[in-house]
Order: structure tokens, then sequence, then C-alpha cells
């Protein structure tokens, strides 16, 4: 078998492990379609590669307002590898208790708010910190996770938690131990991650799941679509009302902070 057989193979059973969660995916779209309807937004945040999964989720083609994607480079900025901004600094900092809390502190958060919290792992300190902070305020959280990988792994919490213990919903990528897929022959540890693959496969299920709950309640979202698909004017129209919507969404998240509750 090659490499790239054995690849294909794996994901094709991510495939079939995303698509026996699809109750989930419906109840996490339900979650997220109140929120939005609300008029308030889905927070999203990963560090490290989960970075991916957020920016998966908006803004890039196929997306649409509601969600708050919450990217900090101090936990997500890889591509230096070493020395100022490194990989090394990043992955301390992801076990920085306190981050999580300072991060939300400028945001008005609502009740009316969800979160969608990804860490393969699950068992880094800040996104499990930010899932307890958002359940906290109120705030239903999904996680999105790889099962066998949190399962088989040591949490960095002091207390023992794992991101899962502050969830209202898990969602698995269907990723191996490790994470890695690909066995090399003489190469003594596989190559090749599958998380991101069930990661982005349950992004967009819940997109997708989510636009069609929006539209049905009958306020169909504005999508950030390809000029191939409805020429230039009619795309240049959406994106500029897309990022205008998110602006007033967002805006909405500035306004009581500092104030006493």
């Amino acid at each position: 078998m090659s490499p790239t057989t054995d690849f294909l193979n794996h994901s094709r059973a991510i495939i079939d492990r995303v698509a026996a969660q699809e109750s989930l995916i419906r109840r996490a779209a339900d979650l997220f379609t109140s929120t939005i309807l609300a008029g308030r937004m889905v927070h999203v945040f990963g560090s490290g590669h989960s970075r991916m999964m957020v920016e998966e989720m908006w803004p890039r083609y196929g997306s649409y307002p509601g969600w708050n994607p919450i990217v900090e480079l101090s936990l997500s900025f890889h591509n230096l590898v070493v020395g100022a901004n490194g990989q090394r600094q990043a992955m301390f900092l992801e076990n920085v208790s306190g981050l999580a809390a300072r991060i939300l502190r400028n945001y008005d958060l609502s009740e009316q708010d969800t979160a969608l919290v990804i860490s393969s792992s699950g068992c880094n300190v800040v996104p499990i910190e930010m899932a307890e902070a958002f359940q906290q305020r109120g705030i239903k959280v999904v996680a999105l996770v790889t099962r066998n990988h949190l399962d088989a792994s040591t949490t960095r919490d002091a207390r023992g938690k794992k991101l899962t213990d502050f969830a209202d919903l898990v969602l698995d990528t269907g990723a191996p131990a490790g994470d890695a897929m690909v066995t090399v022959p003489g190469l003594d540890t596989p190559v090749a991650p599958g998380s991101t693959v069930g990661g982005c496969l349950l992004i967009n299920t819940i997109k997708a799941e989510t636009a069609a709950r929006l539209t049905a309640a009958g306020h169909p979202p504005k999508v950030l679509t390809s000029p191939v698909i409805c020429g230039k004017e009619r795309a240049t129209a959406l994106f500029e009302s897309a990022y205008d919507e998110h602006a007033h969404r967002l805006s909405k998240l500035y306004d009581n902070v500092g104030n006493p509750e």
C-alpha cells in the first residue's frame, strides 16, 4: 500500500466517524442558530494548530457572519518556528493558567452567546480554562476534540481537568492517538496527521446545518461568495454586507466592557 492510499483510507474512516455524529452536529447547529438569530455571536476559539479550524469557520468563501473568531497570535503564530515568536513560546503560553480569563476580559458576554472550543488533545490549559470561563457565564460550550488522542493524553491542567469536562456537547475528529496516520517502512514514527481532516469536516457540516436553520427561520445568511458563482457585482455586495453585519454584531460584544453588572 502506498503512503497516499494509506492516508486516504484513514481519511475515509474519519468521514465515517463524522457521519456517525450527525445527531450531535445537528444539536450543535441548533445551539449556534439560536445565538445568531438573537443577534449575538458564536465564539470560536482554538490555540496552536486548532487556529486553522477557527479560520475555516469564518471568514472565507462559503461562510457567513455570526461567528466570533478568537485567534491569539501568541498562541498560534507558528511559521517562524524558532527565535522570536517561535513555536516553543506558543506551546508554553497555551499552558499558562489565567490567560483565557485575560482574553475574555475583552468581551461583554451574554448567556445568549454560545462557544465552540477546539483542541485536538483537550489537555492544554488555555482551551480548558476558556471553556470553563464560558460555562461560568452561562454560555453553552461545544468542544471539538480528537477523542482517541484526548483519552491517551495527560492533561496539563493542575486539577486534572480536560476540555471535555467543561463541554455541553463533544464532537470527535476521528483521528488516532498521536494524530499522525501513515506508517512508513524504515521510519520509526508515523507521519501525516488526520485531525485537520476531521476538524474541517465538522466545521463545515456545522456551518451548513446552521445556514439551513437560519434560512428556514427567514434569516438567510449573507454568504461570502466567489464571483465565479454569482458575478463580481453580487459577490462584492455580499462581502460588504457580510463584513458590515460582522462589525455590528461584534460591536455588541464591547457595549458594557468594564461596566459593573
